[in-house]
């Protein structure tokens, strides 16, 4: 891989590292051509740190690795994108990232529905929330619903009306997503019986 180390004065090229996994953005650090290529040899993320003027190996003093899983350089060649595997928080505050934030999995909108299911399962008010209603009247009257949802699909499917077959599987999946949150489950655990069949 080719990097432009010398477009910089300092020989120094932003990196920044990212979970492998949620792919979520963990902190920004700068790298020389000797910390990249340590960081290459040993395959735990090493900066050049500017204010201590020599190589830093993240986790070298607290154990909080970044395991590296691989490295890419932008289109110009001076900026590194560089996957991990973190042991514990990044952050030497002690968060998960160097701008505070839960480095845990997230789905995008299907994640902030998720959210909104929650809140309204706990809902005082079920008759103003079709949601809470459903989780008021219980576990039958939810099961109930995704399966007539599910039979939607399949008709849906076996016509040759793709609006219809869209939004019949958007209803099975939201219902889903309430049966998921009445058992106490959320996407993200059949994400995980998902990957371990692979």
């Amino acid at each position: 891989m080719d990097v432009e180390f010398t477009k910089n004065k300092d020989g120094l090229v932003p990196a920044i590292i990212q979970d492998a996994t949620t792919k979520n953005v963990l902190m920004l650090g700068y790298m020389n051509e000797e910390a990249y290529q340590k960081t290459l040899k040993t395959k735990k993320v090493t900066f050049y740190s500017r204010s201590k003027q020599r190589l830093w190996t993240k986790g070298e003093e607290s154990g909080n690795f970044l395991n590296l899983v691989d490295i890419l350089v932008d289109c110009d060649r001076d900026t590194l994108l560089v996957k991990v595997l973190p042991a514990g928080p990044t952050c030497h505050k002690g968060t998960d990232s160097c701008w505070g934030e839960t480095n845990t999995m997230t789905y995008g909108f299907i994640s902030e529905l998720e959210e909104v299911i929650k809140h309204r399962k706990n809902s005082e008010n079920p008759e103003g929330s079709y949601v809470a209603s459903l989780f008021h009247k219980g576990m039958n009257k939810i099961a109930q619903k995704v399966g007539e949802e599910a039979v939607e699909v399949v008709i849906e499917a076996k016509d040759n009306n793709d609006e219809l077959f869209l939004s019949e599987g958007a209803d099975l999946l939201f219902h889903y997503l309430i049966l998921l949150q009445a058992k106490g489950y959320t996407i993200d655990d059949v994400v995980g019986v998902l990957k371990s069949r692979s």
